[in-house]
């Protein structure tokens, strides 16, 4: 069963058949251990999620955020802390499956593509950001702006930009034999840290803002190669009218958020529960300003 931060310590000390980036869950039904061999790719593995988030109260929570010195304070910044508060308290979709076998994850991290100015000639990057279950909003601010700032200028250049550059630096017909040996040690847990740390590939959630580019949000596949279980996207915010309890006509706002996820990794049922934490932080974010009350571990 899941544990509490008291254990921990004891919960994540390193057995035979773990992953550097990875502890085997030992203790699962031999249905779920059975599903990687059968739905052997993520591309078998794809689930697909779609919802859309009354942001009544997070709206006026943001306007008072940035009324009160927090001016740069976004919905981006909204959904990956709340994304951490529901992985914070349902660990099982912060799970990846490699080599057949399924792991609890030891970081906490998000991969967002960025586009270096808003222009169709304008590069693009990737930047892989990690975090801490017990993050609150403020926290995930500055990690995200600090990010996205070091990464903004044409010239900049980060660990999965040299990492791609170095690779093509080789013929055609090379590039393909590494990647080759590059996936096959990552499939027995033996693929170097320095590619994992440059990998955005290899994280908890890959998330995109569409709402930035003022389209709707869209159904993105998971990568085969790495270990990314969720794939995330929201898009610009959308008006509706609607009829009250009352039978008066108001005026809602939503986001529409579109989710792809692995689901070799946890049940339905787990699913259902972890995004009802999730929205629960939309109608009440007050709560992402302080640390969760209890993080909750994943079982052994």
């Amino acid at each position: 069963m899941e544990q509490t931060g008291a254990s921990r310590a004891t919960a994540r000390r390193r057995r035979f058949g773990d992953r550097y980036d990875g502890r085997r869950i030992r203790t699962l039904n031999p249905f779920y251990q059975i599903t990687p061999y059968i739905m052997r790719s993520r591309v078998d593995a794809h689930d697909y999620f779609e919802d859309r988030i009354d942001i009544s109260n997070t709206e006026a929570w943001l306007r008072r955020q940035r009324d009160s010195g927090y001016p740069e304070m976004g919905y981006l910044h909204v959904f990956i802390a709340a994304y951490i508060r529901m992985i914070s308290q349902k660990p099982r979709l912060n799970r990846f499956v490699a080599g057949k076998k399924i792991f609890a994850r030891n970081e906490l991290t998000f991969s967002l593509a960025l586009k270096k100015k808003l222009r169709d000639d304008s590069p693009e990057t990737t930047i892989k950001m990690c975090f801490r279950p017990e993050d609150t909003i403020y926290d995930v601010m500055r990690v995200v702006n600090e990010a996205i700032g070091a990464n903004k200028e044409t010239e900049a250049s980060n660990a999965t930009d040299r990492a791609a550059r170095l690779f093509m630096l080789c013929p055609g017909f090379l590039v393909g034999f590494l990647l080759f040996a590059v996936r096959t040690l990552d499939y027995f847990g033996l693929m170097p840290r320095a590619i994992h740390r440059a990998s955005p590939f290899h994280t908890s959630v890959f998330i995109t803002d569409l709402g930035s580019l003022g389209i709707k949000p869209i159904y993105h596949h998971l990568y085969d190669f790495g270990t990314t279980s969720i794939f995330i996207a929201f898009g610009a915010k959308e008006r509706s009218r609607e009829i009250a309890k009352d039978g008066s006509i108001v005026e809602r706002k939503y986001i529409g958020m579109k989710v792809v996820n692995d689901e070799r990794i946890c049940d339905g049922h787990y699913y259902a529960s972890a995004f009802k934490v999730l929205l629960g932080c939309f109608k009440d974010p007050s709560q992402l300003e302080r640390p969760p009350e209890a993080v909750v571990l994943d079982q052994d």
